[in-house]
């Protein structure tokens, strides 16, 4: 598995919307993003923190489907 490194939540919004996902909506510093798959919506939510922590990002990772490979070559 690949060493994650720590980015900003504006980094990893960037980096999933390279991925195909697209913002819904906001509620506070909290943002949520939207992917259709063919097996369905994929949804994640990245709070807009200066640092997200590396255990965080992995659970974004997780819920958007997302291997954290594929994260960091759009970085």
């Amino acid at each position: 598995m690949p060493k994650l490194r720590r980015v900003s939540g504006d980094e990893a919004i960037r980096a999933l919307e390279k991925l195909g996902f697209y913002q819904v909506r906001q509620r506070g510093s909290h943002i949520i993003l939207k992917k259709e798959t063919p097996g369905g919506l994929v949804g994640c939510v990245v709070p807009l923190h200066r640092e997200l922590a590396v255990g965080t990002l992995r659970g974004i990772l997780r819920q958007a489907q997302v291997s954290p490979d594929e994260f960091m070559a759009q970085l």
